[in-house]
């Protein structure tokens, strides 16, 4: 079933395990692109220099399909994977969670150290408040100024925004529209006699 939404966090939250004297705090962030997402985890490491790992995931994108993981140290697949997994279980995007642990003395096993990296990520998580994003497409719309009544007529129909407006004799606008009603909205314009609609590419679309 075809979506126009996806979920992330609205804010930056903590968690906490705790196991045999180890501490793991997860620390999730909001991070939509990896330069912020390698931001914030250096500003982490540096905060938290003295812990003995700092182990990390993120996922991009409203289909989770950007992702990365590290263990930072500890056995393979014992601590990215599993921060990871939690996103996903989550049903989240748009995030970076990093984890750093203090050493206790006693060393966890696999297991053990999943069931940490696991617990401290659902914990930060399930404290996050969660903000519902709608992914839309932005249309440029071109046309003489006589047919101003058509366009507006269908923009208040459709109740779309308006941005980038240029009205002279010659008119063009951007309109951000759901996802969902994409197709519909774009052939309503194409209907209009005289009106020319493009669909902008992602890095045209302020």
């Amino acid at each position: 079933m075809h979506t126009d939404t996806y979920k992330t966090i609205r804010t930056s939250v903590t968690g906490i395990y705790k196991d045999k004297g180890s501490k793991f705090i997860a620390l999730a962030h909001p991070a939509d692109n990896e330069e912020m997402a390698r931001e914030t985890l250096a500003a982490i490491k540096k905060q938290y220099h003295d812990a003995r790992h700092h182990c990390y995931a993120w996922v991009f994108g409203p289909d989770q399909s950007v992702y990365r993981y590290n263990d930072d140290g500890e056995p393979s697949g014992t601590a990215g994977r599993p921060i990871h997994g939690q996103i996903l279980s989550a049903g989240l995007t748009d995030v970076l969670v990093v984890v750093v642990r203090y050493f206790g003395g006693t060393k966890l096993g696999v297991r053990g150290l999943i069931n940490a990296y696991k617990g401290a990520t659902k914990d930060a998580l399930d404290n996050a408040a969660i903000l519902t994003r709608i992914i839309e497409d932005h249309f440029e719309i071109r046309f003489e100024y006589p047919l101003m009544n058509d366009v507006m007529r269908l923009i208040k129909e459709f109740e779309l925004d308006q941005r980038d407006q240029e009205f002279a004799l010659s008119c063009s606008l951007v309109v951000p529209v759901r996802q969902c009603i994409s197709d519909q909205v774009r052939s309503a314009f194409e209907n209009l006699h005289g009106v020319r609609i493009r669909k902008l590419e992602q890095g045209e679309a302020g």
